[in-house]
């Protein structure tokens, strides 16, 4: 059971090395609550008093509750969040070779500070897709380095005396991580992906694909004298993700229908298949319901909260800030 404290955040945290993990940790939470899981192409028999899980693209998940006094058409009450964060995804192909060093070909994704990811140890985590006997429904399998493998290098002060003055970087030439030493007679084509069927016992021609993103390998971890902060990658949107469904495990409502909504590439744009903008939400509500009418009812009624991180006043940029409306940590 998923609890309200500082532990559970951070275990969460830990385990969220990409939006598949994210989402596979939560249905985890979900079947752990006693959660019942819908599938897509299924027929759904709901009950009063239930709760329900549905998953689509490995990504998104909706779980909701079912009020045990629910009459169709009573309202909705949602609170939905990202999964996703600013990172670097790995590219195809992305084996490069400079200064005795093999090295990856990236893809920055969302807005992201370039210089925080230098000089820090990295992994790779995310989705494979593999031959099956079926062309047209290919396995899916998460994976984890779950170690760093990665580094990206700052460039010394010897070799550039103005870097305190502010360096712009070039995402494509500046931040490519190196993953390995290498000589001479080292064949650099099909390195990663050998890598990646190492890592997931298979032949590495049974790789279709990959949609793996580079994570900060460093742990969350409480820092003070009193330990009143909290310092971790991809807080931004993971507490959010915690938030929704701590809510909607320990939600009793009698009445209408509660929801906890994860959705992906808030960072890029929500109009994608598996984005805010997509039908997914629209959908299971309408199943919900049964039919329009008694959809369309319910949500004129409704009430939904759009879960984000919000920026404090930053101590030492307090200037930055609105003078008369701020957000305090912890206020």
């Amino acid at each position: 059971m998923i609890k309200n404290n500082t532990a559970d955040l951070i275990s969460f945290l830990e385990k969220s090395v990409s939006p598949y993990h994210t989402t596979a940790e939560a249905i985890r939470l979900m079947d752990e609550s006693g959660f019942t899981a819908l599938e897509q192409n299924k027929p759904w028999k709901l009950e009063k008093g239930g709760n329900y899980y549905v998953k689509c693209f490995g990504t998104m998940l909706i779980a909701f509750h079912v009020g045990c006094e629910y009459v169709p058409g009573e309202d909705f009450r949602l609170a939905a969040c990202h999964v996703d964060w600013p990172c670097y995804y790995i590219k195809p192909n992305p084996e490069q070779v400079s200064g005795g060093c093999a090295k990856l070909s990236i893809e920055p994704y969302g807005g992201m500070i370039h210089n925080t990811w230098l000089d820090r140890p990295l992994s790779a985590a995310g989705m494979i897709t593999l031959k099956s006997d079926n062309v047209l429904a290919p396995e899916r399998r998460l994976v984890d380095f779950e170690k760093p493998i990665l580094t990206i290098p700052n460039l010394a002060i010897h070799m550039n005396r103005s870097v305190n003055k502010g360096v712009e970087l070039n995402p494509n030439k500046d931040m490519l991580p190196i993953c390995k030493s290498v000589e001479q007679d080292f064949n650099k084509d099909g390195y990663f992906v050998s890598k990646l069927a190492e890592l997931a016992g298979v032949a590495p021609e049974q790789i279709l694909s990959y949609d793996l993103c580079i994570y900060n390998a460093e742990k969350p971890m409480l820092c003070g004298f009193d330990e009143d902060f909290l310092t971790s990658p991809r807080l931004d949107n993971i507490t959010s993700a915690f938030a929704v469904l701590y809510g909607i495990v320990n939600c009793n409502r009698a009445h209408g229908v509660t929801a906890a909504v994860l959705f992906d590439n808030e960072e890029v744009g929500s109009g994608t298949k598996q984005g805010a903008k997509s039908s997914f939400l629209r959908d299971v509500l309408e199943r919900i319901c049964n039919n329009s009418e008694t959809y369309k009812r319910a949500v004129a009624k409704s009430f939904m909260l759009s879960c984000d991180n919000a920026h404090a006043v930053h101590p030492n940029f307090a200037d930055k800030s609105d003078g008369t409306n701020r957000v305090y940590m912890n206020g």
